[in-house]
This record gives C-alpha cells, structure tokens and sequence, in this order.
C-alpha cells in the first residue's frame, strides 16, 4: 500500500471543481468518535500542518506558542541520524469534510481504505508542532528526506474548545524519563557511553550507582546515580575534544578509580559495611553537586598534569577535607543552603571553589567573581 498522498479531481456528484489528497488510512474509534491512523511523507508536512497562531492570545490558540530555540536541535537530531532516527506520531485536527471508503464493506478489512481530505482544508496539530518545524528545517538542508514518512494521526475538528482540551488530555501525563534512565539508553551520546563504561567495568561502582532512577530514597542501597556519573565525567573531559573516545574512557575509568581510593566510605557501602543511606545522610562526598566540582577540580589536574601518577598525587589533599555535611562552616552556601543540598549552577561553583582552594588550584574569572560575591555576602 503506498504511503504517497497524492490530488485528484473529485467526481462532480462528489464534490464540485475540489481536489483533494487522498491517503491510506486505518479508521478506528475513541469516545465514541471515529479518528484515522494515515501515513504523510514528511515534503507534506510544512504544507498541511501550518503554525500561525502565535499572535493570538493564549486562550484563542489550541497550541502552546512555538519555542523557536528547540527547533534546531531537533533538525539537527534529523540530519545527524538519517539512519536511525525516530519520531512519533504526530496528533492533529481536521476541519473539512473528510470522506473513508473502505476496501470491504464488512469484516476487518473495512477499517482500511483511503482516506479523502480536500486541499481547502484546515489542519491544527495538537501534538508535535515542534517536530513539524523541526521537520521543515531539516527538508532545506535536505530535500531527499522528503520521501520519508511519518505516522499521523486525525481526528475531526470540533471546535477550539474541543481542540484545546485535546492539547491538555495529550500533554497531561506525559513525563520526561529520568536522566539516570536516558544516560543508561543513549548509544549516540559519547559522555553517556562513557559513563556507562566506567560503571559497569568497575566491580565497585557496579554496585553503587543506580541506573533507573535519578533520585535516590533514604533506603536505596545505591550512592550516586548514572546521571551523576555523567555530570562528572562531563566536567573531567571538557575541552579535551582531540582526544579519541578509548583515551576519554581510559582517563574517566583511571579517574573514577582514583576517586575510589580516595573515598574509603564508597569501598565500604559497596562490601555492605555500612548503608548508602547512611553515608548520604552524614556526608557530602557523594551527592551530584560534589561530583560535579569533582569533574572540574579533575579537569584542570589532567590539563596541567597529563601523567596519571601526577594527577593522582596532587588528589590527595581530598583525603584531608572535612566532608561532613555537618561542617557548616565549610559547607553552608556552597554545598547546602538552610543545611539542604542544593544543586544551582551557583553552588557548583562554590562547591568547586572549596575544593580549588583545598588543593592549592587557581580560580578563573568566572569563579572568582562567584567567590567574591559569596565572601561579600558571608560577611
């Protein structure tokens, strides 16, 4: 069955002078009211499915209005993965009177047929104007995806209050996976994949880090989260680009290892010595903002000290560091705020900072004016 919409001139008894575009289709039934399931190659996309409602308030639109800023990404997601990208249906309304003549008059069969919509008609997406844009974008910079297909599902238009009830219903229980689950996922993400690898080929860290979800409850038997990891692992190797993925795995695992000598509390979650709640309640050597300043305070190790035995060395003074979370003194502002862990951009920095000064490291610009600020507040 091809996927191709194609225009024809309607017979005059049908519809005088109309053309319309004639699609597969699947007919199927929801709240008592028929929808189609049809295929639409993506050149159609940005002709049926037109935006131009973002002039008009909030509350005469059935869309919310267009976040421009994601729309490249998306495109590029298209271009980069032209193999092995993936997009979901999109959900959209029509408002023309539509026609569907089955292949079989009875039986199952006559849920397929061709679905017959004018030219005149108006399409209002309910779910996915982004990948429509993204769509349109990635058709200039490459005309050959055009060909391709895309799953869409109609419904017949009832109305603007119809439509936006339609937009609250489809958005009101979708959720985002946890981060910890998408790292766990991504093939294409190399931080991701790298991360992965230094978890798994660590018999310890094997059995510290959940993977499933990126916030822990005070009885998981887990220390950090994969997420986490990443965060990581994300400060230790920025601006190390040049570097081939097995030299930024290499490094990543040999840091981690580090890491693990330098925190015996980890050694001892993972041979069940004491529970990782117990060690997150009482210390701050685990918790996301610290492994993050982790990353970085590693980063500028390796820049000045590419040798592993020298970076290595120069983490001792860790060892030295109060990481109870309650040292206030220490922490309080940077770390915690009100004696709970926050994780700000602004506290990483802070976070960092301590540990920069710990290990006799240099401040850039950036964090010493973040530095400054905080000491000017503190008194």
């Amino acid at each position: 069955m091809s996927t191709m919409a194609r225009s024809r001139p309607a017979s005059q008894t049908e519809r005088r002078g109309a053309f319309e575009y004639v699609f597969p289709a699947i007919r199927g039934v929801q709240a008592q009211r028929e929808f189609y399931v049809t295929m639409c190659p993506l050149r159609l996309i940005p002709r049926l499915f037109v935006f131009d409602e973002e002039e008009l308030l909030p509350e005469l639109r059935a869309q919310r209005t267009l976040n421009r800023a994601r729309v490249p990404e998306i495109a590029r997601y298209i271009l980069d993965n032209q193999g092995s990208y993936t997009f979901s249906a999109l959900t959209a309304s029509v408002d023309a009177d539509i026609r569907f003549e089955g292949f079989a008059t009875d039986g199952p069969v006559d849920r397929i047929g061709m679905l017959s919509i004018p030219m005149s008609a108006k399409f209002v997406i309910n779910d996915g104007q982004h990948r429509r844009a993204a769509i349109e974008e990635a058709l200039r910079d490459n005309p050959d995806l055009g060909d391709e297909s895309i799953a869409v599902v109609l419904f017949l238009d009832l109305g603007l209050n119809r439509c936006q009830q339609m937009f609250a219903d489809l958005n009101k229980y979708a959720i985002r996976p946890a981060p910890s689950l998408s790292v766990l996922y991504d093939q294409r993400d190399r931080l991701a994949c790298i991360a992965r690898q230094v978890c798994f080929q660590s018999r310890t860290l094997t059995d510290l880090v959940e993977t499933e979800k990126s916030n822990l409850s005070i009885r998981s038997r887990k220390l950090f989260t994969l997420s986490a990891v990443r965060t990581c692992t994300k400060g230790l190797l920025d601006g190390f680009s040049d570097m081939s993925y097995d030299e930024q795995a290499a490094l990543a695992t040999d840091f981690w290892a580090a890491l693990i000598d330098i925190f015996p509390d980890w050694k001892r979650v993972a041979s069940q010595e004491v529970t990782a709640g117990d060690i997150r309640r009482d210390f701050l050597h685990s918790h996301g903002v610290v492994l993050h300043a982790l990353g970085k305070v590693g980063n500028q190790l390796v820049n000045a000290s590419p040798s592993p035995q020298t970076w290595r060395e120069k983490l001792e003074p860790l060892r030295k560091i109060d990481w109870s979370r309650a040292n206030r003194e220490t922490w309080e502002g940077r770390a915690l705020v009100g004696g709970k862990i926050s994780k700000s951009r602004a506290n990483v920095i802070l976070t960092t900072n301590a540990l920069r000064l710990a290990m006799g490291q240099k401040l850039n610009n950036e964090e010493q004016t973040v530095e400054d600020a905080f000491k000017r507040g503190v008194r």
